[in-house]
């Protein structure tokens, strides 16, 4: 059932003085995007009739094609707290339409909800947990971000050690006064580095409400003079950020992943999801890393899950089965990071789970041990492979996954994967500073 009809959200804008609205929406790579209206184009915009160039969006279309229509849902309708109280800004995230109707293939929003159409016609509803970890540098004199933490401080600190502290309360509030339950927020194990958790929700809401996340810690560290990143491993020689993701899956009003006479109290159904997610990590490590940088995080040593294993019991494999059972019972896959794009993330995590089931997959035995300490010739032994070495590798994975093409569609796949070879060709052609260090003087 529906938050908002067309007259709540007038009605409100009306009684809150409202001025501005976002009609906000995401490109490829998981980029926020928005046109701004006044109140005065609410109507319009709530009757889906706003339009923009998609041949300005990375990866949308080509200008010969290039109007495309917002049409708003309204259950996304907030107001931003951090933003004046006289003449206030807010937002509502949209799917993107052609002008015959048609959701466009090239949305994000749109394939998450087209693979959710998928499970729903198998009789399941996904929901997902996400934590989100970011880092807070200090700024220089322009305002610019520099590459000094700002604070010293480790896990679980307190202020004054952990100087973010102030920061994270008013993110914290300002994703409250959005509809956000906030579960915890604390410093993270690097210096510098934080994490607010908020309640799962279903698939859909859960990205949209990454994309808000992301949104409200930025703007709030504005606020408070410091620069908030989601790049996945900004600082060398400390742990990265990630942004694991927990899953499960309802079926008749009850957790399908629950079965209380197994060993382990997991479905068959989420034994199959794990085995699905297994099968095609390789493929879709591009969409759950998919930055040069991702690559820099995903190295042992500093905790990052590069090993494609699952385990009930312990935190080195790639997919952890948390210990809460019952309605709890939840996968927790832990390699992405919050630079993804995450509604290609969960589409395709989504879909690769919904293959293991539709094929009756079978996981790997479970690793109990630290595959951090085994020896390579102990992991070959158990079978137990590593993910993608880098962002080029991780294409190629890519390149031959028909199930990530497939849920991705034939626009974004050939686009994303374009531009992600370039991405990496830029990368590997220019000098950078650990190249001089080391060889300026030497040769």
């Amino acid at each position: 059932m529906s938050k908002y009809s067309k007259e709540d959200i007038v009605r409100i804008v009306e009684e809150e003085g409202v001025k501005f609205i976002r009609l906000q929406f995401t490109d490829m790579f998981g980029t926020f995007k928005n046109v701004a209206i006044t109140d005065s184009q609410l109507q319009k915009a709530l009757d889906n009739e706003c339009m923009f160039d998609g041949s300005s969006i990375d990866g949308f279309v080509r200008i010969e094609e290039s109007d495309m229509y917002l049409r708003p849902d309204l259950d996304t309708f907030a107001i931003f707290p951090w933003r004046p109280q006289q003449g206030k800004v807010a937002r509502l995230i949209c799917d993107v339409y052609r002008p015959e109707g048609k959701p466009f293939e090239g949305d994000p929003r749109n394939i998450l909800k087209r693979v959710l159409k998928e499970a729903e016609d198998l009789g399941y509803t996904m929901n997902v947990g996400p934590e989100c970890e970011f880092f807070l540098f200090k700024t220089d004199t322009d305002g610019e971000p520099t590459t000094e933490t700002h604070d010293e401080a480790g896990y679980f600190d307190l202020a004054p050690i952990d100087a973010g502290e102030n920061a994270r309360r008013d993110m914290t509030l300002a994703l409250e006064e959005m509809g956000f339950e906030i579960e915890a927020s604390h410093h993270e194990v690097a210096p510098g580095q934080h994490e607010i958790d908020f309640k799962y929700s279903d698939a859909l809401s859960t990205a949209d409400n990454i994309m808000t996340f992301k949104l409200v810690v930025k703007s709030i560290a504005q606020r408070h003079g410091v620069h908030a990143t989601f790049m996945p491993k900004p600082v060398f020689g400390i742990n990265g950020s990630g942004m694991h993701v927990n899953m499960s899956l309802n079926k008749d009003g009850k957790n399908a992943f629950v079965d209380e006479s197994d060993v382990n109290g997991l479905s068959k159904t989420a034994y199959s999801f794990i085995a699905g997610i297994i099968e095609n990590i390789k493929g879709m490590a591009a969409i759950t890393n998919p930055l040069v940088n991702s690559y820099k995080r995903l190295v042992p040593g500093y905790e990052a899950p590069v090993y494609v294993a699952w385990s009930c019991k312990n935190r080195t494999p790639l997919i952890r089965v948390p210990a809460a059972r019952g309605a709890g019972t939840r996968i927790e896959l832990r390699c992405p990071d919050p630079s993804a794009n995450p509604y290609l993330v969960l589409a395709t995590l989504l879909a690769a789970g919904l293959n293991g089931i539709k094929k009756n997959l079978t996981p790997p035995a479970e690793v109990d041990g630290n595959i951090f300490k085994m020896t390579e010739e102990e992991r070959e032994e158990a079978g137990i492979e590593a993910l993608p070495g880098d962002l080029h590798e991780a294409v190629g994975y890519m390149k031959e996954n028909e199930l990530v093409k497939a849920t991705l569609g034939e626009h974004v796949y050939k686009n994303y994967t374009k531009a992600k070879q370039k991405e990496w060709e830029e990368y590997i052609t220019k000098v950078h500073q650990w190249e001089l260090d080391s060889y300026m003087k030497k040769y």
